[in-house]
């Protein structure tokens, strides 16, 4: 497989992962009746935002692949996959809001991570992940409003 083509894997694999992960735990009745911060996005926000994202992830991914598969930034890139694959399922599915912070806190530090890691193998790969990073604490400060209000 040629290195462009191996950027399609990568863009299934994160998009359509995060796609049925979302579809999988879409909020329900549960979600509906918890008390909201006065910044909660409207709902038709997430899915736009996360689409865009995960196209960035996954690009950011693929750049990294093709450097250095085995090394620092790409297992980093692989960590923050597996806790933002983990983070609806916990939040929507299982209800757990403490549990979906701590998860959702050990992503952003993991994204951060990233980006240092990824700064001298692939600037552009880490510059992907700043917006990424900047939704997350965004959502990080969500979550824990969630978990203070209910």
């Amino acid at each position: 497989m040629s290195s462009r083509a191996a950027l399609v894997p990568f863009i299934l694999l994160v998009v359509g992962g995060g796609m049925l992960i979302g579809f999988l735990t879409m909020p329900g009745p549960w979600y509906e009746a918890l008390a909201k911060p006065s910044f909660n996005p409207p709902n038709w926000l997430f899915g736009p935002v996360w689409t865009v994202l995960y196209v960035l992830i996954a690009i950011a991914g693929w750049r990294i692949w093709r450097r250095d598969r085995s090394g620092t930034a790409m297992k980093l890139w692989w960590l923050q996959l597996v806790l933002c694959f983990l983070w609806s399922p916990i939040f929507f599915a299982l209800h757990q809001i403490g549990l979906a912070l701590i998860v959702v806190l050990a992503l952003f530090a993991t994204i951060l991570a990233f980006i240092a890691a990824a700064w001298n193998v692939d600037r552009p790969s880490a510059w992907l992940f700043f917006p990424y990073a900047a939704w997350v604490a965004f959502a990080s400060l969500l979550n824990a409003s969630f978990w203070h209000l209910n």
